[in-house]
């Protein structure tokens, strides 16, 4: 769902210019990315260092 189009009912503005505070929490509602509100890239990047990680243990324990 996209606030392109939608209109708040507090201040009759466009959702998407964010000019109330209500405005601004439906817009960042909508627009939310990400896991358990983390970044995308913060995500992969965790999940690069847990791999190397895992990789590192294994060659060194030889599992």
């Amino acid at each position: 769902m996209s606030c392109e189009h939608l209109v708040c009912a507090q201040c009759a503005g466009p959702v998407v210019e964010g000019r109330c505070p209500a405005c601004r929490a439906s817009r960042d509602r909508l627009h939310h990315h990400g896991l358990g509100g983390l970044s995308p890239m913060l995500v992969a990047i965790v999940l690069v260092v847990l791999l190397v990680f895992t990789l590192t243990l294994k060659h060194l324990y030889g599992a």
